[in-house]
């Protein structure tokens, strides 16, 4: 959907311009573009470590291919779930220990692509997998240990979207530099005609435009767009954790499911019917 978005921000803002009869040879300016853009890329190079850098590119392609999680998908880890739960219920936690050391040859997890593609949310599955079987935890322990881990990532995910939204803040301000420099310019040319002068204010006040057009019609949505699918992407972490922390207080592999999937809210959640018809299927 971004894609559409930004040309629905473009069509709008030029096509209102147009309009206007505007003049669109004005607002082509290369060299307000490069003092804005540059100067905003440089100012986040100078504020990023390389490791963050990284993250933030990553948030970049996330507005553009990133997706939010849909029932089919929840089905799928629900399914799992309840798959290595019923299987502990009936072997023993012994039972798992291939799955969880080798989950990408496991036939269980197999079963399952949404869960086993998804790396960081079955490298939280297996890594809290090990300790309950390794060890005797009590639920809250196991609660609180997941919780945290699911926290730190959640953190560093975030990262990109606090960043571009910094960018994002900068934008207008780096815009008023341009137009500043603009007027500057247009001081030293005080003693030609108004038409010139005219035309080189114009240019002066497109770096404004330009900071506040790039501020909020792009890089304040940018943000927001990694923002909502970050905190979509935690949602699957949820769903793990309170089913693994309700089946090691003793509930049923079914009932542990059944905390999971109250956890996940809106038209995504499955119904219980839909929840019961796809394990049935998956037996």
């Amino acid at each position: 959907m971004a894609p559409i978005g930004i040309l629905i921000v473009f069509c709008s803002v030029l096509g209102g311009y147009a309009l206007e009869h505007g003049n669109f040879h004005t607002l082509w300016q290369p060299i307000e573009i490069l003092i804005i853009v540059g100067a905003g890329i440089g100012a986040m190079v100078t504020s990023a470590p390389p490791k963050i850098m990284k993250l933030i590119i990553g948030g970049f392609k996330t507005v553009f291919s990133g997706h939010l999680a849909s029932k089919a998908e929840y089905l799928e880890i629900l399914g799992c779930i309840n798959a290595i739960l019923s299987k502990i219920r009936k072997e023993g936690l012994i039972s798992i220990e291939q799955d969880v050391e080798n989950p990408t040859a496991s036939p269980l997890f197999k079963n399952f692509p949404a869960v086993l593609h998804n790396h960081h949310l079955l490298n939280y599955m297996t890594d809290n997998l090990k300790i309950i079987s390794s060890t005797t935890i009590e639920a809250y322990r196991l609660d609180a240990l997941m919780e945290l881990d699911s926290d730190a990532n959640h953190h560093v995910e975030l990262i990109p979207s606090v960043a571009i939204q910094k960018l994002g803040d900068a934008l207008p301000a780096l815009g008023i530099v341009a137009a500043v420099l603009g007027v500057v310019i247009t001081m030293g040319k005080i003693s030609e005609p108004p038409e010139v002068l005219g035309h080189s204010i114009g240019a002066a006040l497109v770096g404004t435009f330009l900071g506040i057009l790039l501020s909020y019609g792009f890089f304040q949505p940018f943000s927001t767009n990694v923002e909502y699918k970050v905190n979509d992407h935690g949602v699957a972490f949820t769903v793990v954790r309170v089913s693994f922390v309700a089946f090691i207080n003793g509930s049923s592999p079914q009932i542990a499911v059944e905390f999971g999937r109250r956890a996940i809210g809106g038209g995504d959640r499955p119904s219980f019917a839909e929840l019961e018809a796809y394990l049935r299927e998956k037996k």
